[in-house]
């Protein structure tokens, strides 16, 4: 199925009354994510309910830096854009209303759509994350969350204020084997990514031995269903047992 194909099928009708504002509770979610009053979470259930705007773009426009650093490349016979987000990963950029959409690009033209069909969109595309309203107070939809709302479900995020959820840990924990080299793995909150696998290795490795390790955990990490199900993105960190 094609882009075009994609957003002809959004039934027009229902959105006939849409004044281009935004949606009253994935607003509401926004400025109390943006103060640090209440979890993404909030934010991702508020969009399985919420009209947001996609933008396109006019053939021509297809590829500048926008606001802060952020790529636009056009994708689509439509005009419907990407974005590469800080970390190299592509995104499909979406709005919660006009005037935000305006801020960004005043050339971009607006198609509305349920956030579960927006996160079809990109999930189609294979796209790896939704980014709200860029440019602005920008939030990142983790790849988790969009599948998550593309299949209608309730995400579960695995990292909370609490740091990396139990179940999270354990997958992480059955899935690295303990040898005479590995002696303990955890996880915690990341600082480049969502969630940090720890490493405690016997001191002394050689840099072939350590070497060998980190790519006999990111293997066993790879086939672990829960962590590619549930963690965004992994990073690496290692320490002495």
């Amino acid at each position: 199925m094609t882009d075009g194909e994609q957003f002809k099928e959004i039934p027009e009708s229902i959105f006939a009354d849409d004044d281009g504002s935004a949606d009253a509770r994935l607003a509401q979610a926004l400025i109390k994510y943006s103060r640090g009053k209440t979890e993404l979470l909030e934010v991702v259930e508020a969009l399985a309910y919420a009209r947001v705007l996609i933008p396109v773009m006019a053939s021509g426009d297809a590829r500048h830096v926008g606001k802060h650093g952020i790529e636009q490349d056009e994708v689509a016979s439509t005009g419907v854009v990407a974005v590469q987000m800080p970390d190299g990963r592509t995104a499909l950029p979406v709005f919660t209303d006009v005037d935000a959409m305006k801020a960004w690009n005043v050339t971009a033209r607006p198609i509305p759509a349920e956030g579960p069909r927006a996160a079809l969109a990109a999930v189609a595309e294979e796209w790896s994350t939704l980014v709200l309203n860029p440019g602005m107070e920008t939030v990142t939809i983790p790849r988790p969350a969009v599948w998550a709302l593309g299949q209608g479900e309730q995400w579960r995020p695995a990292v909370t204020r609490d740091g990396v959820v139990e179940d999270v840990v354990l997958a992480i924990r059955e899935a690295v084997t303990l040898d005479d080299q590995v002696r303990g793995v955890g996880a915690v909150r990341g600082r480049s990514a969502e969630v940090a696998v720890v490493l405690r290795l016997v001191p002394d490795l050689t840099r072939e031995q350590v070497n060998a390790v980190v790519e006999r955990v990111q293997r066993a990490l790879a086939r672990s269903e829960v962590v590619t199900q549930r963690v965004d993105s992994l990073e690496l960190r290692l320490a002495q047992a």
